[in-house]
């Protein structure tokens, strides 16, 4: 089964401040702006084995810093910039007609950096099942609390994004529920779509402005999505952080998600299994209080925490950000420029260590 992976980092010069990447999309074809101007994107390529995604990230990665370091920049691994720094959208037209229809509440997404996962697809009603019920796994990556300073979440992230930016939205930008086949998924997508179309045409978007920026498949910004140009199921839940923790996540979630192409996927119950004989996935609302824990309290929660052990996640190896960089209740603009250096050298040592293991094992 191919797998790929895309992060989000927020780039900063020498001071802490954040900055444009400027030349730092040239390295290669897999790296790109993002929407707003601080944050840079790395994509791999669609990989046949765990191995060779590991070493295909690791290896972009180091191509990506060692860019960096000419240009006196750094990347940062962290869910959001921390304080109230001014971030500036990059000029588009898709841009202008979702912050016509969101209004400020859009705002809030130019905080957000994430990590999304990419499955080839296969048995897709299984995969988005499986997917949606291992939301609660975003615990395992939080790495910033803060919003413009203030502690909001352990992942401030994913509260931003899900209950702040589509607040208005919720069926684009939140979790949905099981589905029994594609096509109901894709008759989501088709509503979704001309609610989207609608609420433009109300804010005075033209129709054939709509059409031309958005389609049924990139009009939400769901935890899970279908994406028909790579073709993939993609998972969007965790907060950008280390690449190492990023490689874990993908290895155990590929785990799961090659399993159930063996086995019975079956909803039932508040617990939640994965093991030999099926996976077992909870009701929907059940996934959902244990989302609210992970987005508020992260690992910090035993029912969370218990809920991803059962579902085959070792998660006593994570060590999410969040928990390192503390739980004050607000940080200075200055702290906040001294954390993004001090995690952009982490970024850096954590890549060298993969390297380093790479090497030994002769890859």
């Amino acid at each position: 089964m191919q797998q790929s992976i895309e992060v989000e980092y927020w780039t900063v010069d020498r001071n802490g401040e954040l900055t444009t990447p400027g030349p730092l999309t040239d390295v290669s074809e897999y790296v790109e702006e993002e929407f707003v101007e601080p944050l840079i994107e790395l994509k791999t390529p669609p990989c046949e084995t765990y191995a060779d995604l590991r070493a295909t990230f690791v290896d972009q990665l180091d191509e990506l810093l060692e860019r960096a370091d000419e240009l006196d920049k750094a990347l940062v691994p962290l869910g959001t910039p921390l304080d109230g720094d001014s971030i500036e959208r990059l000029p588009s037209e898709r841009g202008w007609v979702q912050k016509r229809v969101m209004g400020e509440n859009f705002d809030y997404a130019k905080h957000c950096a994430g990590t999304h996962l990419h499955f080839e697809k296969r048995n897709v009603t299984d995969q988005l099942n499986v997917l949606i019920g291992l939301d609660p796994a975003l615990a395992l990556l939080n790495s910033s609390s803060y919003y413009r300073g203030e502690r909001v979440a352990d992942s401030a992230r994913a509260y931003l994004y899900r209950k702040k930016s589509y607040e208005q939205f919720p069926k684009h930008g939140q979790l949905w529920d099981y589905v029994e086949t594609v096509g109901q998924w894709e008759r989501r997508l088709e509503r979704r779509f001309d609610e989207f179309k609608a609420a433009a045409l109300r804010a005075g978007v033209e129709a054939k402005t709509v059409e031309e920026n958005f389609s049924h498949d990139t009009v939400v910004w769901t935890p899970v999505r279908l994406r028909d140009a790579m073709p993939t199921v993609e998972w969007r839940s965790p907060d950008a952080t280390l690449p190492s923790q990023i490689l874990r996540l993908a290895e155990e979630t590929g785990d799961v998600m090659e399993r159930l192409h063996h086995t019975n996927v079956r909803i039932d119950g508040s617990s939640g299994s994965v093991a030999d004989d099926g996976i077992v996935l909870p009701e929907i609302e059940t996934v959902r209080d244990y989302t609210d824990e992970a987005i508020h309290d992260g690992l910090d929660s035993p029912d969370v925490a218990g809920y991803l052990q059962r579902m085959g996640f070792d998660v006593g190896g994570y060590a999410p950000l969040s928990r390192k960089i503390g739980q004050r209740e607000s940080i200075s603009p200055a702290e906040a420029r001294e954390l993004r250096l001090r995690y952009g050298e982490l970024l850096k040592r954590d890549v060298n260590d993969l390297l380093e293991d790479q090497r030994r094992s002769g890859r």
